[in-house]
């Protein structure tokens, strides 16, 4: 099948004659397809340098036509401008063109007309309605498929009139993105007003009411032969702070002041959200979370099968310390419900976990080895990461800082820890907080050890590392710089 792309100023004669042509071509051949691109004048020349930029091309005058054989790969081929594009039709198809100089100038006309037309009216459509711009990072992610269905609704968002979802991944392809993009619009969702693209971050970040980060593809992941271990690591560390230290300046100019951003994923959660906060440095801090509800989740699930109830059945777990690193599970609050033991009640009816188990040893040492295990064992039976429990630990976050939830409900939440159990101020840990009026708030009734104490330590010393071993990479890379005469 024939996919041609058919771009050039809305004022342009040649263009207008170009279109003419398509649309005769596709009334006589049912397998010739056109898109057309009508740019107004005074935004050719920039769209047309960016548009040859990006896929290497050399074309400086309107009309552009290309191919996209999306049959042999998704790539697309340059055709050429209108004489070509005439030229083409007339070999392959013995079609032509035969409008006269007149014409062309009307249609021109009228096409400048109706583009200027469409413009306001898009512009007034969006001036009554106002969108919440929901930014997600590693778009392509596995579990983008699982978070992005269950966005788009009320449930997560009560008193959005809509939503614009922009999609951003810079290791993926923009092929890739435009496939996501088509299924997402697929959804028919009322909610949707638009989405956008981005493998780059020209834009990122702009007018942003919420961002979410997940797990990305870090550049030189694969490329890692004959490297031990640490050095892998501290060349993801460099590339992580590199990254996260240019999103936090980005979120700090160019996102909405009382922005959400939620951080999740399956390595370094708590060192990203930090280097988040500090680069964002006009933003509140307690606009900046970490997810620790997939851990929530996976150790509530090991509790279960050990008990013989559903996941459902046990709440009030907390997930203490370094979400993807150190962190430690506590049951201290933990009930159950259904559970068929000596004293039973109505479904309402729950028992502390310390009152029906009595296991001490099992909880602390082989109960914690298996939730630290369990996202490792998922990836490994299904070939792919922990994603559906990713996604809807995040949107558990989300319905519960819109409002959708208990205020008597208990949340692990990685935040900045105002120097509460004896953690120093500045640090991101995972710790219990509840939701009241949209709002978290760290829970102070909680029972803290000296045990609890000293491992939320051993969490500190983790996190301040990875962030020290980070920005020791980019002191060194600017030191080189400075060395080398580089001109700032």
């Amino acid at each position: 099948m024939a996919k041609f792309v058919l771009a050039g100023k809305s004022d342009c004669p040649h263009f207008a004659r170009a279109e003419l042509l398509a649309d005769a071509l596709y009334r006589s051949l049912p397998n010739f397809r056109v898109h057309k691109i009508s740019i107004i004048p005074h935004e050719w020349k920039g769209w047309l340098e960016a548009t040859c930029y990006r896929n290497g091309w050399k074309h400086e005058e309107s009309p552009v036509v290309w191919r996209e054989l999306v049959d042999q790969g998704g790539k697309r081929m340059l055709l050429g401008g209108f004489s070509d594009f005439l030229e083409h039709c007339r070999d392959y198809y013995n079609f032509t063109s035969d409008m006269d100089s007149e014409t062309m100038l009307r249609v021109a006309a009228e096409n400048l007309e109706t583009k200027i037309k469409l413009i306001a009216e898009e512009q007034h459509r969006l001036s009554v309605i106002k969108p919440l711009h929901i930014w997600i990072t590693g778009a392509l992610s596995t579990t983008s498929s699982f978070l992005i269905p269950n966005l788009l609704s009320n449930e997560v968002f009560p008193d959005a009139a809509a939503l614009s979802l922009h999609l951003l991944d810079l290791q993926g392809s923009e092929q890739e993105l435009k496939g996501l993009k088509m299924e997402v619009e697929d959804l028919s969702s009322s909610l949707l007003h638009q989405v956008t693209i981005d493998t780059d971050l020209e834009q990122a970040f702009h007018q942003a009411d919420v961002i979410l980060f997940l797990e990305e593809c870090w550049s030189g992941d694969s490329d890692t032969k004959g490297e031990s271990d640490e050095e892998k690591k501290e060349k993801k560390l460099q590339i992580i702070s590199d990254r996260y230290t240019e999103y936090g300046r980005l979120i700090n100019r160019r996102a909405n002041a009382d922005v959400k951003v939620i951080v999740s994923g399956d390595s370094f959660v708590n060192m990203r959200c930090s280097l988040l906060v500090d680069a964002a440095c006009s933003m509140d801090s307690n606009q900046f979370v970490a997810t620790a509800s997939q851990v929530e989740n996976e150790a509530r699930a090991v509790i279960a099968e050990k008990l013989g109830v559903q996941t459902s059945d046990v709440t009030d777990v907390i997930v203490w310390g370094n979400i993807t690193g150190s962190f430690y599970t506590d049951l201290q609050r933990v009930q159950v419900f259904n559970f068929g033991g000596a004293i039973t009640g109505p479904p309402f009816f729950s028992q502390s976990l310390h009152t029906i188990f009595h296991d001490r040893k099992w909880l602390e040492s082989e109960f914690q080895d298996l939730v630290h295990c369990r996202r490792t064992a998922v990836a490994s039976k299904s070939s792919r990461a922990a994603a559906a429990s990713g996604a809807h630990g995040i949107l558990t976050i989300l319905k519960a800082w819109n409002g959708n939830c208990g205020a008597d409900e208990t949340f692990s939440l990685g935040v900045v820890c105002p120097g509460f159990y004896g953690v120093p101020e500045g640090i991101v840990l995972s710790v219990p907080v509840s939701f009241t009026d949209r709002k978290w708030s760290v829970l102070l009734d909680v029972a803290v050890g000296d045990d609890l104490k000293q491992r939320l330590q051993v969490s500190t010393s983790e996190i301040r590392l990875e962030k020290e071993r980070g920005s020791k990479k980019q002191q060194d890379g600017l030191d080189n710089r400075l060395q080398k005469g580089a001109k700032w």
